[in-house]
């Protein structure tokens, strides 16, 4: 196990548990900002997960099992919010977490698969089946989110939000940098890095969360 990476996961966690409280405390509790604090505690809950794996030694399949619980629903979470940012009022809206969910469901029953192969300084490697049908699912709601964010961008009235929605799509670019760069690696032929594209995006995600909440503390629009 690496120290570092645990050190590294713990300070993060500790940054983002202030801004949970903070977003808790101070702001509106509206659709909009209760989606952001849900993201932040699934990026505050990896990081502490993480941190248990490489600094505590809890490298149990369970443990590798429970990160990727929490960091499944971050993507539809993320497009969650997107969608209704742009006022997107679908009543099948919803099922955008069911591929997350069924990944979750389909992954307890197979848990002994699960394994954290290596901590580095900066990210944990895993191993877990359907790795190629999994990154699918879980990067195209990302992908899809940023389209619609340059989409508003490009048609929006920017006094419609608490904060320029160009903001909120260089957040999201900082969740697309460790994919095109795993990908792009892959293609060259290094290909451990896939098996911790998640983790490094969670730790690139640092710059998306605190995007997101700046604007949760500006957003005082109620949006129920």
């Amino acid at each position: 196990m690496n120290n570092w990476n645990g050190i590294v996961s713990l300070f993060i966690a500790c940054v983002e548990l202030v801004f949970l409280i903070n977003l808790l405390v101070f702001a509106d509790k509206n659709k909009l900002n209760w989606t952001i604090i849900l993201i932040v505690f699934l990026l505050f809950g990896y990081q502490t997960i993480e941190f248990l794996i490489c600094s505590i030694g809890l490298t149990s399949s369970l443990m590798a099992y429970l990160a990727f619980v929490d960091i499944t629903f971050l993507p539809p979470l993320n497009l969650f919010f997107v969608l209704t940012l742009i006022n997107y009022k679908h009543k099948l809206k919803p099922l955008i977490f069911l591929p997350a969910l069924s990944f979750v469901v389909y992954y307890f029953f197979v848990i002994d698969e699960f394994k954290s192969i290596q901590c580095t300084v900066l990210y944990a490697s895993y191993n877990y089946p359907l790795g190629d049908l999994y990154g699918f699912f879980y990067y195209s709601p990302i992908l899809i989110a940023v389209i619609l964010l340059i989409k508003k961008i490009s048609s929006a009235n920017q006094q419609e939000f608490p904060i320029s929605p160009k903001y909120l799509l260089y957040g999201h670019l900082s969740l697309i940098i460790p994919v095109v760069i795993g990908f792009s690696l892959l293609f060259l032929g290094y290909s451990g890095i896939i098996n911790s594209i998640e983790s490094i995006l969670c730790k690139f995600a640092f710059l998306y969360c605190l995007v997101m909440v700046y604007f949760a503390l500006s957003n005082k629009k109620n949006n129920a």
